[in-house]
């Protein structure tokens, strides 16, 4: 296919050309993979400046989206792909090819870094969702850290560059930079930057912006990041947030009240118990959903309420597809268990043949459906049977249907249980989170002017 790109695809790709270390915070649906390809086919075949490029990409695009982009685009037909995935030896031989672009999961990054050590052979890194390495102390980090010197230029993609708050963004500007901006060590940058904020006598819990903190910050890191938002450079379909509230029976709230209040509830062969305030906060979100884990692992049914408020949605779709986010596994089990034409988005082809319109019901963790994947052609409908705690999974999961090439207005169904902690999550949790996240991208947003032809 002949490659047209917009005119925002032409500047992110000429930022990654003129600036060796770039943050694209790009929504998502804006084609940063291409862009992103096309940039590295330039700088590897035409300016010469890097010899081996790397991708890391979480596990689903790795395989399922990047390949795709090379051998679906005219332009980037002869780059040849080296995919470091599978066993350990396959992964050897496959470091052991010769080509231009090499594509690795994060998951096997520590790996990969421990193979070459100090014979690091990648010049360009490209990290796909950037906002996997947002943590000091995981070890895909600080691996990448250690090779960091090697690197001669790095792309960071993300659409949520801080979905938990400022301090997520040290780590990534460190991976993109070395510290220039925001300093060389986390410590460094939250003493500079932020003062405690709830705490006890010697425990801090979190930490919060000095007075104009936030607005230094987006200035140090404006300089080789920048932002753009989908609906201001392409037509997307509405999108519609629906809140579906239900009420639980009183022997099923009660059951939920008596867990809240005792912080058990006792059963003859395993208690469900929740000995700290985030095991109990768990749980309730599981007894919003009408069963828990106890403290053997196993399931303990409390309720249909929250099955029964899906039904209703389900018959309300009167029969157009729907897409079903669940947060644990014993929801999936239930789900498939009262709908057996039910199908898991991780079982093999079950994306095309989503795509494809002969999936009634596809039940998708967002951790399993958050990056890379396009349901789009499949639905338009979604339904969160339980919610996240995460922005970064909430945002992408709901990315998943909401994408151009979408033909229909998108509905995102919530099933809210009354007195539940579903309100918190929802309200408390996600919705703050969002707004600092927006402030972020919007403090670092591209300003384009489309040149008139």
């Amino acid at each position: 296919m002949e490659y047209k790109p917009y005119y925002y695809q032409d500047f992110a790709e000429k930022f990654i050309l003129d600036n060796p270390e770039a943050g694209l915070l790009l929504d998502m649906g804006m084609g940063k993979t291409v862009t992103s390809l096309s940039a590295a086919d330039k700088l590897l075949n035409d300016y010469f400046a890097v010899s081996k490029v790397l991708v890391i990409a979480p596990l689903k695009p790795a395989k399922e989206t990047w390949p795709p982009e090379v051998k679906k685009w005219d332009h980037l037909k002869h780059l040849k792909l080296s995919l470091i995935l599978g066993s350990k030896a396959e992964r050897i031989a496959a470091c052991e090819r010769e080509a231009d672009i090499y594509i690795v999961n994060r998951e096997n990054v520590v790996w990969l870094v421990d193979h070459f050590k100090s014979k690091w052979p990648f010049d360009m890194v490209i990290i796909d969702e950037l906002s996997s390495f947002k943590s000091s102390k995981a070890q895909r980090f600080r691996a990448l850290k250690k090779v960091r010197k090697y690197i001669k230029r790095i792309v960071g993609l993300t659409g949520t560059p801080s979905p938990n708050g400022l301090l997520d963004l040290w780590p990534e500007m460190y991976l993109l930079d070395e510290g220039k901006a925001l300093g060389k060590t986390l410590t460094g940058y939250r003493d500079t930057y932020f003062v405690p904020d709830k705490r006890n006598a010697t425990t801090i819990f979190s930490w919060k912006p000095k007075d104009g903190a936030e607005d230094l910050i987006y200035e140090k890191i404006g300089k080789f990041c920048i932002s753009m938002n989908a609906a201001d450079y392409l037509q997307l379909p509405d999108r519609l947030f629906l809140r579906r509230e239900f009420e639980l029976t009183p022997e099923a709230m009660e059951l939920y009240k008596t867990l809240e209040r005792d912080t058990l509830l006792p059963f003859a062969d395993g208690d469900i118990d929740a000995p700290t305030a985030a095991v109990l906060t768990n749980k309730l979100l599981q007894a919003a959903g009408g069963a828990a884990y106890d403290e053997n692992g196993n399931v303990k049914v409390l309720h249909d309420c929250k099955l029964e408020a899906l039904d209703q949605l389900i018959e309300e779709a009167n029969g157009q597809p729907v897409l079903v986010f669940y947060a644990f596994r014993h929801e999936r089990d239930r789900i498939m268990e009262r709908y057996p034409e039910a199908v898991d988005i991780k079982d093999d082809g079950a994306v095309v043949r989503w795509n494809e319109g002969k999936i009634p019901i596809m039940l998708a963790h967002p951790a399993s459906a958050g990056h890379g994947l396009n349901l789009q052609a499949g639905g338009h409908i979604a339904i969160w049977y339980g919610l996240p705690t995460s922005l970064e999974l909430y945002q992408q999961a709901n990315k998943r249907l909401h994408r151009p090439g979408q033909k229909k207005t998108v509905l995102i169904h919530h099933i809210l249980m009354k007195g539940t902690y579903d309100y918190r999550v929802l309200d408390d949790i996600l919705a703050p989170k969002e707004v600092r996240q927006n402030a972020c991208l919007e403090a670092l947003k591209a300003r384009i002017k489309e040149v008139s032809k």
